[in-house]
């Protein structure tokens, strides 16, 4: 990315344009913005040191950014002139710019990240009254800063995402500035833990993934997509971008609605699949909407009775075996295994290596949710902390569901297909015996010898579990708490309280997102 050591000052001062999680040039309404206004442009993309060293972070995330920002960096070009990058905290590095190149205003999306951007930003927020520059942040989803009224959300989530997309200016006058080496990961000190078959960033990527799902992948979408065999090719695969912001959720519900039209009157499958996608990006704004209406879901739990529930220590044994695929439960080990291997799960198998942690581990969803955040390529903060809390069981609202690991691999993978390939410790276990090889008469030769022996015994795990959630939910004052939870973060009419807290009934909306 080009330099230039000698910047020369607007009359009309300069307009930074921050980019954060909005890695694009295309449906950019902050970009629009920036382009109206008076004297030139001066893109900016901050590596923030800090940032990094966060431990929901990983270097995988990066690598996949490093990607999305090369590619963005050679579309601005096209319009004018390149990215500038700085490494550096955000105020030192936007108030070298202002003193630098007369920078007098500020256009970003709104950044609906984690704890950590969210107080960020307040401090950029800060610095900006004290020095008298103008700080515009423009909405680039449904998703709205401050607390947003349940009522009437997805009406205006729907009038977004099908307004016209922001128009792209065909030139900018971009200011040129020095721009810092974009760093390795080992600089930040980050790991090199990147997945072996990671997915491509940038936009090129984007639009390829969509198109190939919307064209041949998506047929199975509705009926492929639990079980990790069919998954890897049966879903979108577009959630890391949509995480990064390479496109945008309008972009993609209004190409999955041409398709829609295209494809009227069809009978072969593929309607009921999009339509299964369509009510899935919706649910991506929902959950999203939670943490920024309730930043805490990162570090607290949504209902407070559970917050001691667990030992915030973890034990180390557990969660090590957890982590590494070495739990003696087959099925829980491929999964764990493909993931790290990966850098994407399908959702049921995401769902069911965090019931199976904050149940029959019995371990502490802030731990494990930032290892798994870690690992997940296409980590979303608002999708991934309130889902980590709903299958944990402390929203206090939502069913208790507690994944059975070997009815999951005896149901998604019937053949021993996937458990084979990322278990072969398991290869002389008969089918019938491969997601319990510890009935097998044989097992000898291989649980305890190739293969751990279960670190729990899952039939009591399960029910000492249970049992303790359930008391917790039959205190007194837990039904009236959670009915004010309703109220707060409900997509639709809030149900009866007591009727939301004991109703066993599995609320499908609630428990799907697969992407």
């Amino acid at each position: 990315m080009r330099k230039d050591a000698h910047p020369h000052f607007e009359p009309d001062g300069v307009t930074l344009l921050w980019f954060k999680r909005d890695l694009r040039v295309s449906d950019h309404a902050a970009l629009e913005l920036a382009a109206k206004l008076p004297g030139a442009v001066l893109p900016v993309y901050i590596v923030e040191p800090d940032y990094w060293r966060q431990p929901d972070l990983s270097g995988r995330h990066w690598a996949f950014i490093k990607q999305c920002l090369s590619d963005l960096d050679s579309r601005l070009k096209r319009l004018g002139g390149p990215l500038t990058i700085r490494v550096d905290e955000a105020v030192p590095a936007l108030e070298k710019l202002r003193q630098q190149y007369d920078v007098r205003r500020i256009v970003s999306h709104c950044e609906i990240g984690n704890l950590w951007s969210f107080e960020r930003d307040k401090k950029v927020a800060n610095w900006a009254r004290a020095h008298t520059v103008n700080w515009s942040e423009v909405p680039q989803s449904a998703v709205t800063r401050g607390r947003a009224r349940a009522t009437g959300w997805a009406k205006r989530r729907d009038q977004f995402v099908a307004a016209p997309a922001a128009q792209q200016p065909r030139r900018l006058k971009i200011t040129h500035a020095q721009s810092d080496p974009l760093p390795s990961a080992a600089q930040l000190k980050l790991r090199n833990d990147f997945p072996v078959s990671p997915q491509t960033g940038g936009r090129d990527s984007a639009e390829a993934v969509l198109d190939e799902f919307l064209r041949e992948r998506g047929r199975s979408y509705r009926r492929a997509m639990s079980s990790p065999v069919s998954a890897e090719a049966a879903c979108s695969r577009l959630s890391p971008y949509l995480s990064y912001g390479v496109i945008t959720m309008r972009e993609a519900v209004q190409i999955t609605r041409r398709r829609q039209m295209a494809l009227k009157g069809s009978r072969d499958g593929w309607l009921g699949s999009l339509a299964s996608f369509q009510s899935r990006l919706a649910w991506r704004d929902h959950f999203i909407q939670k943490l920024e209406d309730q930043p805490d879901i990162e570090t607290r739990c949504l209902h407070s009775a559970y917050e001691d529930l667990r030992p915030r220590a973890a034990d180390p044994l557990l969660l090590s075996a957890w982590k590494h695929g070495q739990t003696g439960v087959p099925f829980v080990d491929a999964c764990m295994r493909y993931l790290t291997e990966t850098g994407w799960l399908n959702f049921r198998m995401r769902a069911m290596l965090v019931s199976f942690a904050s149940y029959q581990l019995w371990l502490d969803w802030r731990v494990t949710g930032q290892h798994l955040a870690r690992l997940f390529t296409d980590y979303e903060p608002g999708i991934h902390w309130p889902q980590m809390q709903m299958q944990s069981g402390t929203t206090g609202i939502n069913t208790i569901r507690i994944y059975n690991p070997v009815k999951q691999g005896l149901e998604q993978d019937p053949n021993g297909i996937f458990t084979r390939r990322w278990v072969p410790e398991l290869s002389p276990v008969p089918d019938k015996f491969l997601q319990e090889p510890w009935c097998w008469d044989g097992q000898g030769r291989v649980v305890g010898a190739l293969y751990p022996k279960p670190v729990v015994d899952l039939a009591s795990a399960t029910r000492s579990a249970r049992e303790r959630v359930w008391n917790v939910r039959r205190k007194a004052g837990f039904a009236e708490k959670a009915g004010s939870i309703v109220t707060r973060h409900a997509s639709r009419k809030p149900a009866n309280p007591r009727r939301s807290v004991n109703n066993k009934k599995r609320d499908a909306r609630q428990l799907s997102f697969d992407l």
